[in-house]
């Protein structure tokens, strides 16, 4: 007979010994929603987060035992599981640690075999210490450069959501083709040194899919929703038959772009994938010339297991449905005889995944060729979101590195008292120090393969993350601790590995310390205007002199209203049609009014908008929103960042926090000031768009000289003829 599982104490305080067991492995026993206050974790969040990690704390003997099984450990173990070692500075604690006369072996990436850890290459190495006492331990030594470089000069560039992003040629949504025309055309004919774009990341299929780029199936691997069908080579090759099939099909696809852009529908991502599923399978027909089978072979071969992997939960999902938790037990796990024996059964539709795979990111490679042959120095910005789904391909191959019954959110603060459960399981810090952060690396050196940069959405989860344990509220939750140190030197590693930047969504509550050490190892950070006011002093807007340089300053992001509608007052109004306000709705006017008129007059003070006597410039909204991006340029940020929205006044966002059916979350194509959608083919003649970058291009690209933006010979020009 099985005894009863101990029931946790909710409301109960932690005792000492089990706060010193929490405190050992990292899982904090308080937190801060306010410099001022200290809310302390419930006992039951702390066991379960706990018993996450592999750890009994059920009883007070469970927890004893654990204790003294840590401290055990903590006394005999020689190195932790993997080491960090910066080039060029003096020392690594685990090293300087160990026992005189230990003796090293390090097996580099390279494969050289060394007996010190000075003067490493970059890359991950495999360190062996002998102690004189007979001990013998084994770690990954990462090797990483000390930070990455600063970019000369400054940029500035474009924020789209792809999906968003429609031309006359689309599916029914923005595609890869439709990024590679609007990065060609932003670098030559306006200056622009980047595009950032939402994660591209592979979903979890439906119907109905899930809009959401942040809860993806997979983070390894893109979305072959996004590829251009008539972009892949084997196009042009089509039998007669399967060429009418295809025609057939680019009509259906037309009137899909047709209601989503005369007719007001939302951007069905579920109907444009069916049409492109179908097209792909035809292609898949067209026999692969020599070179590009090999091309095929290598792609194969570089992604190994990881891609066989993910392409078999696809075809398992085809069968079985994409929640892979009721699959038959034996298929739940990636490595069983059963799931071994249902790839070979299914080896044509795995061949087909991994194909989209490799299509995919054939085109995100060539996107990037475009956008550098364009003349812009950083590319095209992709986007890494924080985690994955619980039911998606990653979460079934990697399951051994999440945290089961586990899912990550944000406590309670000012902004919102119920804390913030997203539904996205965690890493264990413990399993990816094991495994030399082989996931984390494999992700990154994907990304960058194609990107000039990469955005971290929530930066701060590189040092911790907090845990809600299944069942209970945000409010149950508790942070958990990752080590900082090796996630950075893994990130900055592989980005300098590929000539990259790095940028770090840093709003928000960030804890103390993080964003400094984001900025030692050159990895920038995330300005939102209007939430740069001085905090510390009498919280008024921040003056630009005073902006950080090392960071990416925007107006506004993909969860914020368009600067429009902020000026205006009308995300207001819509979040009281939504019921979202917390307040009645004159206050929450009265509020936001004071905030814009802040900012506004600051504007004037500076410059940037003519004052009429009593008010603002009566040509008003536009040239607020230029003014806003002007002042943008008055601040020494390296990157500034223009939504693209923004260019044509429209007040919708694209994604409204803490809604679901309520608002079209990201489902809506890029509109101007009345709602109408505007094409990509639109864009590139808007003369508002045009006007809100041309002096964008010369803050973005030019010299400075004498306190003004001198633009390159030739940038403006282009803008004004629309070349």
């Amino acid at each position: 007979m099985t005894a009863p599982r101990p029931v946790e104490p909710l409301d109960e305080p932690l005792d000492d010994d089990l706060a010193r067991l929490a405190e050992s492995h990292g899982v904090a026993t308080s937190y801060q929603p306010a410099p001022d206050r200290t809310v302390a974790a419930s006992a039951a969040a702390v066991i379960r987060t706990l018993r996450a990690l592999g750890v009994d704390a059920s009883t007070p003997d469970a927890v004893r035992a654990a204790l003294a099984d840590r401290r055990r450990e903590n006394a005999t173990r020689l190195l932790p599981p993997t080491v960090v070692r910066w080039e060029g500075e003096d020392g690594c604690a685990a090293l300087a640690g160990l026992p005189d006369g230990t003796r090293l072996l390090i097996e580099t990436e390279q494969g050289e075999t060394r007996a010190d850890a000075g003067q490493l290459p970059p890359g991950v190495h495999r360190l062996t210490a002998r102690a004189p006492d007979g001990r013998t331990a084994e770690a990954q030594l990462i090797a990483a450069p000390a930070r990455l470089p600063t970019p000369a000069g400054r940029s500035y560039g474009l924020l789209v959501q792809l999906y968003s992003l429609l031309s006359r040629r689309s599916w029914g949504m923005g595609d890869l083709g439709d990024l590679g025309e609007l990065a060609g055309w932003a670098g030559r004919a306006l200056g622009a040194g980047f595009v950032q774009v939402n994660p591209l990341h592979a979903a979890v299929p439906g119907p109905p899919t899930d809009p959401s780029p942040y809860r993806p199936s997979s983070r390894r691997f893109p979305d072959p929703v996004h590829l251009r069908v008539e972009d892949v080579p084997e196009f042009a090759h089509l039998s007669d038959a399967d060429r009418e099939q295809v025609r057939a099909l680019l009509e259906r696809a037309g009137r899909l772009r047709e209601d989503v852009l005369d007719k007001g529908a939302l951007i069905d991502r579920d109907a444009v994938w069916e049409l492109k599923r179908e097209a792909l399978e035809l292609l898949r027909a067209v026999p692969l010339g020599p070179g590009r089978r090999a091309a095929y072979c290598d792609f194969l071969a570089r992604e190994g297991r990881a891609l066989e992997d993910h392409a078999t939960w696809y075809a398992l999902a085809e069968v079985h449905g994409p929640r892979w938790r009721t699959w038959p037990a034996g298929l739940r796990d990636p490595r069983s005889p059963e799931t071994a024996r249902a790839r070979a059964e299914l080896m044509d539709r795995v061949d087909f995944h991994c194909r989209l795979a490799w299509l995919t990111d054939s085109q995100l490679g060539a996107v990037q060729r475009t956008a550098r042959e364009a003349g812009m120095p950083l590319g095209i910005v992709h986007d890494l979101a924080v985690g994955v789904h619980p039911e998606g391909a990653d979460a079934w191959a990697q399951q051994d590195h999440f945290a089961a019954g586990m899912s990550v959110g944000a406590p309670p603060d000012a902004f919102n008292a119920h804390g913030q459960d997203w539904g996205l399981p965690p890493w264990r810090p413990d399993r990816l120090a094991a495994s030399g952060y082989a996931p984390f690396r494999a992700l990154l050196r994907a990304l960058f393969r194609y990107a000039g940069a990469v955005r971290i959405d929530h930066v701060m989860g590189l040092f911790r993350l907090w845990w809600v344990p299944e069942g209970l509220p945000p409010t149950e939750g508790t942070y958990v601790r990752y080590d900082a140190e090796a996630m950075l030197a893994v990130l900055v590693l592989e980005a300098s590995r590929a000539g990259a930047m790095v940028i770090g969504e840093d709003l928000g509550t960030v804890e103390p310390g993080v964003r400094e050490a984001l900025r030692r190892r050159g990895v920038f950070g995330t300005s939102v205007l209007w939430f740069e006011r001085d905090w510390e002093g009498d919280g008024r807007p921040l003056p630009p002199d005073r902006w950080r340089a090392d960071c990416l300053a925007t107006a506004t992001t993909h969860d914020l209203p368009p600067t429009a509608a902020r000026l205006s007052g009308e995300h207001v109004e819509l979040r009281d049609r939504l019921g979202l306000l917390g307040r009645p709705l004159e206050a929450e006017r009265a509020e936001a009014a004071a905030d814009t008129g802040e900012w506004l007059a600051l504007l004037t003070r500076l410059g940037l908008l003519r004052s009429t006597g009593g008010g603002m410039d009566a040509s008003s909204e536009e040239a607020e929103v230029r003014a806003v991006h002007d002042y943008l340029l008055r601040t020494p940020a390296r990157l500034i960042g223009v939504w693209l929205p923004d260019g044509v006044g429209d007040r919708r966002p694209q994604n409204l926090p803490g809604t679901w059916d309520e608002y079209p979350n990201w489902r809506l194509p890029v509109a101007d000031a009345a709602g109408r959608p505007v094409t990509l083919e639109e864009l590139a003649e808007s003369a508002r768009l045009r006007g809100l970058v041309r002096g964008m291009a010369g803050g973005g690209r030019g010299e400075e000289r004498g306190g003004e933006w001198e633009v390159e010979p030739g940038v403006e020009r282009g803008v004004e003829r629309g070349c």
